[in-house]
């Protein structure tokens, strides 16, 4: 197959390119075939957009029966699942809500045999999760996948086989996609080969959401994707969880990332081992973003009160964060009488995460000083503390004053509470806490305008 990705090899490569509209076969002999001239694709002689304008036109009975015929040719049987999926899917002006292949083994001729269908329909999601693809197989589905512009949204994880060409038909992807907006490689290796090609087609993409959990990019792989990052003026989501992102190399380098790249709106690091100094080199960059960052995920990071003292620093300048998680991280009531005063003044933050975060009463009353003060604040996650009836009589007269909070999530079980007044004045603070959250979610509708 020649294929856009291997042009691309040789372009990078410095290698001599082949002749204007000369067919290439690669050693896995791969049928289908994009040329340069983009006109024949496969046996079909029409112009892609030509094809997509006719395509577009066909029922889902007509495609699932041009789906049949492509596996005939092929010599593969078809697929029950995507049969069942063309079958029951809705088909709205050639578009589809989703191909699911997850878990299907996915050959080079049952690729191959896909083409059909993905010449025909738009997908907003494709998912190749687990599809155990083979290199030459894959490479053929990206670059069909990219030749008819078939999805908005692509996830690619848990296939571990992915060789260089598949890397390569991503890149390109990636790159050339005028379409694709999401990305997820989540647990698979994104290293050496595969963290420079994907870095280097993160500096033209169009990509506005990226998820590479458990990647293993820590170090310089996590060096080389921030390179690229730093000047993309694309990419509004980047989901780093589960990647072991140290406190010093890892932080420093997303620190660096956060000081010069203001696009970014969404950065989620959960269960890292940022600590107490990533989570410093990490707020040295976050005093910059006066116009980028409204999502920060730091769940279950190793951080503890001490952290909280960088983070004090870099609230109050703090003025477009709307979505804070600290859950999980060992902050005490002591980490809440550190960030008290900060975000009262910070202004911005709607969301704020504290699950098990080793809150108690201690903390329960910091919180409601807050909220009394807040105009702001929307939702507050404390759930699995030990918030008893003290804090959350605490909580509950805050809610009397506060105008803006809509949700307040608590546990429902009493904490070690078994005495019966002590549990009934539980359950009466909790619904009052319901019955005001209610309140505010409605005033704030109307001040919105809606239905």
């Amino acid at each position: 197959m020649t294929s856009c990705s291997d042009s691309d090899k040789q372009s990078d490569d410095g290698a001599e390119k082949p002749k204007k509209n000369q067919k290439k076969r690669s050693k896995g002999e791969k049928h289908v075939s994009f040329p340069p001239d983009e006109q024949i694709v496969s046996g079909f002689a029409e112009h892609r957009n030509t094809d997509r304008m006719v395509d577009s036109c066909l029922t889902l009975t007509e495609v699932t029966a041009a789906y049949r015929q492509s596996c005939s040719r092929h010599q593969v049987q078809p697929r029950a699942r995507i049969l069942q999926q063309l079958q029951q899917g809705v088909c709205v002006g050639g578009s589809v809500k989703c191909l699911d292949l997850k878990g299907e083994r996915l050959d080079q001729r049952s690729c191959e045999a896909l083409e059909v269908v993905l010449k025909s329909l738009h997908f907003d999601f494709i998912n190749l999760q687990a599809a155990q693809l083979e290199e030459n197989g894959a490479s053929s589905l990206l670059d069909m996948i990219l030749y008819y512009e078939s999805t908005t949204h692509l996830d690619i994880s848990d296939n571990s086989s992915m060789g260089t060409s598949c890397w390569r038909a991503l890149a390109h992807l990636i790159k050339q996609s005028a379409r694709l907006s999401r990305l997820d490689v989540c647990n698979v290796p994104v290293v050496d080969y595969p963290a420079q090609s994907l870095s280097k087609a993160l500096l033209t993409s169009r990509l506005t959401a990226l998820h590479l959990h458990n990647a293993q990019l820590s170090g310089m792989p996590l060096y080389t994707l921030v390179g690229a990052l730093k000047s993309n003026k694309a990419l509004r989501e980047l989901h780093l969880t589960d990647n072991l992102l140290n406190s010093y190399q890892d932080a420093l380098q997303l620190g660096e990332l956060l000081r010069y790249n203001t696009t970014l709106q969404t950065l989620e690091l959960s269960n890292n081992a940022v600590a107490d100094a990533g989570l410093e080199e990490l707020c040295d960059g976050l005093r910059r973003q006066t116009a980028g960052l409204k999502v920060l995920l730091l769940r279950n990071n190793q951080i503890t009160a001490s952290g909280m003292v960088h983070l004090a620093k870099a609230l109050p300048v703090l003025k477009v964060l709307q979505v804070l998680d600290l859950g999980e991280n060992l902050l005490g009531n002591e980490g809440i009488q550190v960030i008290r005063e900060p975000l009262m003044v910070n202004g911005s933050v709607l969301q704020l995460g504290l699950a098990q975060a080793d809150v108690t009463c201690e903390g329960a009353v910091a919180l409601a000083e807050f909220l009394a003060e807040s105009r702001h604040i929307r939702h507050l996650d404390l759930r699995r503390n030990e918030v008893k009836v003290g804090g959350l009589m605490a909580l509950c007269l805050a809610l009397r004053i506060n105008r803006s909070l809509a949700g307040l999530d608590l546990d429902h079980t009493p904490p070690q509470e078994q005495d019966e007044f002590l549990t009934e004045t539980r359950a009466r603070l909790q619904a009052e806490v319901a019955r005001r959250c209610l309140t505010n979610a409605n005033r704030s509708h109307l001040a919105a305008g809606d239905p």
